[in-house]
Formats: C-alpha cells, sequence, structure tokens
C-alpha cells in the first residue's frame, strides 16, 4: 500500500511544482521547488550533480516534497521519506520527459554545457494533507 492517500495521487501527475526540501551541511533545511514525476512507487525529480540539493541528499537521503493542487491552491499533499536511488540521465530521456510535461517541449530547453543531470526516486513514507 502507498504512503500517499488515493485522493491525493492526481495532484502528483498535473503540472504541481514539488517543493523539495532537504538538510544542508549545517542542519540548516534547503527548500526550493522541481517539476515532479509520479510512477505509483516512487516520486522523482531531476537534478544537476552540481546543486546544492544533490550534495545534500548523497550525503543525508531523508526528505520532505509538498505539492499543491494548481486548481485548488489550498490543497496539497506532503510527502516524507528517503531517497532510494539517484541514477544517471545520460541520454537526457527523464528531463526531455518533464520538459513535455511542464512546457510541452520536446527536449528540455535549457541544458549547460557539462551539465551532469540525475533523476533521483524517493520513497515515500508517509505523507500529510490538505
Amino acid at each position: 500500500m502507498s504512503a500517499i492517500p488515493q485522493d491525493r495521487e492526481e495532484i502528483l501527475n498535473k503540472r504541481a511544482f514539488g517543493h523539495v526540501a532537504t538538510i544542508g551541511p549545517h542542519g540548516e533545511p534547503q527548500s526550493s521547488p522541481v517539476w515532479i514525476d509520479w510512477d505509483g512507487r516512487y516520486l522523482k525529480f531531476s537534478q544537476t550533480k552540481t546543486r546544492q540539493k544533490y550534495r545534500n541528499l548523497n550525503r543525508e537521503p531523508r526528505i520532505a516534497i509538498s505539492v499543491h493542487d494548481p486548481d485548488q491552491p489550498y490543497r496539497y499533499v506532503e510527502v516524507r521519506g528517503k531517497v532510494a536511488k539517484i541514477e544517471d540521465d545520460r541520454d537526457r530521456a527523464f528531463i526531455n520527459k518533464m520538459a513535455k510535461k511542464y512546457l510541452d517541449e520536446d527536449e528540455y530547453p535549457w541544458p549547460q554545457p557539462g551539465e551532469e543531470r540525475v533523476v533521483v526516486y524517493v520513497e515515500p513514507e508517509h505523507s500529510t494533507k490538505q
């Protein structure tokens, strides 16, 4: 059984931003919005290896992600869990999939030279909702 309430799963499939909170190197919270994908088991997002969030998650895999419904902004789901795995996105398939979902573009339009992208897989352990 998923830790995500059935009546909130559809939020994760909309063009809703996930606000990812990680734990910084000095114990401080670090939060930023990301594009998300839900496959029924993992909540996934793209990241580059140069970002603080990536370094935080390699050191401390605990994570929280809140997602509000873009059609009903007072309705949301917060997911807490751990990073189950981080995979390279060498062929850019995942970030391109997210560009299609969020921008209706076939390819991610803002790649940076030398950028190394990864896909972060979050296994939900607990959720809250409003």
